[in-house]
C-alpha cells in the first residue's frame, strides 16, 4: 500500500513546490521539431523519439500531479489547523470579558471588606486564600488567553503561506498540463499523417513488435495469485487505446495499466511509474517472474507487466493500442514484484 504523509508546515510545503518547479522546467523544455522524414525508416525514427519525449514530461506531469495534491492536501490541513487555534482561543473570551468587566479594584474593595468583617483569624486566612485562588485564575486566564492568540495569528500564518504554495503549484501543473496538450495533438496529428506502413514501423520500434497474447492458462504463474489476477485483467484490455492520465477501464496510460490490473487483485500501486518503481527490491532481467512490474528509460518513465516467457503488456503511446511485446525493449532498467 502507499502511504502517504501531509506536511504540517510551510517549510516543508515548499520544499515540495521545488519539486513542482523543477519538474515543469523540465517538462516546459522545447521539444524536437519533427523534420519531414525521406524514408519509412527515418519517419519510424523520428516518430520514436517524439513519443519518447512524450513519454518523459508525461511522466513527469504526473509526478507534479501528485506534488499538487499533496500541497492542496497540506493547505487544507493548515486551514484545519487555523480554524481550530481560532476556536480555542475563542473559548477564553468570555473569562476575559468577565475579567475586564469586574476588574481588580473589585477585588481589592473585597478583600478590605474581608478584613473587616472576618469574625476570626482562620476565617480572614480562609477568605484571603480564596482570593488568592482567584487572582492566580485570573493571571492563568489571561496568560492562555495570549497563547492562544499566538497560536492562532501563527496558524493563520501558516495556511495562508500554504493556500499560496498550493496555488502557485497548481497554476505551474496547468501550464505543464497544456504544454504536453500540444505535444501529444502535434505527436498524434504527425502519426496520423503517416503511411500504414510507417505507422506499423513506429509503433514496432516504439512499442516493439506485436506478439498473439497469451492466456494466462500457457504462463508460468500459479492460479489465483495476485499475479495471475493482475495478468489476466491486463490481458483483457489488450487493444484498449492509449491516452495520457487514462486508469480505465476503456483507455490507459502506462502506470494507469499496472495501477488497475493489480488494484483487480486488491494491492494498490502508486500511481506513477516512478513511485511504482519504488515499491520493492529491483530486480535484474534474469529473476523477472509473471506479474512483476517492468521499467524502463532513465529518469523512469515507462512500466509494464512481465507475463513470463519473456513478454510484458503494457500501454506505450498514442496511436499503439495497449499490447503484449517482447521484455527486451530498449531502455529497460529492471523489474520490482509487487507484495501480495
Amino acid at each position: 500500500m502507499q502511504r502517504t504523509s501531509t506536511p504540517r508546515r510551510p517549510r516543508a510545503v515548499l520544499a515540495v513546490s521545488a519539486a513542482v518547479v523543477a519538474a515543469a522546467t523540465a517538462v516546459l523544455s522545447p521539444g524536437a521539431a519533427t523534420a519531414a522524414p525521406g524514408s519509412v525508416a527515418e519517419a519510424a525514427t523520428l516518430m520514436a523519439q517524439a513519443a519518447q519525449q512524450l513519454t518523459v514530461v508525461e511522466a513527469q506531469l504526473h509526478e507534479a500531479e501528485e506534488t499538487v495534491a499533496a500541497l492542496q492536501a497540506a493547505a487544507a490541513t493548515a486551514a484545519s489547523e487555523a480554524e481550530a487555534a481560532r476556536r480555542a482561543l475563542a473559548v477564553h473570551e468570555p473569562q476575559i470579558r468577565a475579567i475586564v468587566t469586574s476588574s481588580f479594584t473589585s477585588t481589592t474593595q473585597y478583600q478590605v471588606s474581608a478584613f473587616l468583617t472576618s469574625g476570626s483569624v482562620d476565617d480572614l486566612v480562609r477568605q484571603m486564600t480564596t482570593l488568592d485562588v482567584i487572582a492566580t485564575h485570573t493571571n492563568s486566564v489571561i496568560a492562555d488567553a495570549a497563547a492562544a492568540r499566538v497560536a492562532a495569528e501563527e496558524a493563520q500564518a501558516a495556511a495562508d503561506q500554504a493556500a499560496a504554495t498550493a496555488q502557485a503549484g497548481l497554476d505551474q501543473l496547468e501550464e505543464q498540463q497544456a504544454e504536453v496538450e500540444r505535444r501529444a495533438a502535434e505527436y498524434r496529428s504527425d502519426y496520423d499523417r503517416l503511411s500504414a506502413e510507417e505507422q506499423d514501423r513506429v509503433s514496432a520500434v516504439v512499442a516493439g513488435p506485436r506478439l498473439q497474447a497469451p492466456s494466462v492458462a500457457e504462463l508460468p504463474v500459479a492460479p489465483g495469485s495476485a499475479a495471475a489476477t493482475a495478468i489476466s485483467v491486463a490481458l483483457s484490455k489488450v487493444g484498449s487505446p492509449y491516452r495520457s492520465g487514462a486508469t480505465g477501464p476503456d483507455a490507459f496510460d502506462c502506470s494507469g495499466l499496472t495501477s488497475y490490473a493489480y488494484a483487480a487483485a486488491g494491492i494498490t500501486l502508486p500511481r506513477t511509474s516512478v513511485g511504482q518503481s519504488k515499491i520493492g527490491p529491483q530486480l535484474s532481467r534474469g529473476q523477472l517472474q509473471p506479474g512483476d512490474l517492468v521499467f524502463y528509460y532513465s529518469p523512469i518513465s515507462h512500466v509494464a507487466i512481465y507475463l513470463g516467457n519473456g513478454m510484458i503488456v503494457h500501454a506505450r503511446t498514442y496511436g499503439t493500442p495497449l499490447s503484449v511485446t517482447t521484455v527486451d525493449q530498449a531502455g529497460f532498467r529492471f523489474g520490482v514484484r509487487p507484495a501480495g
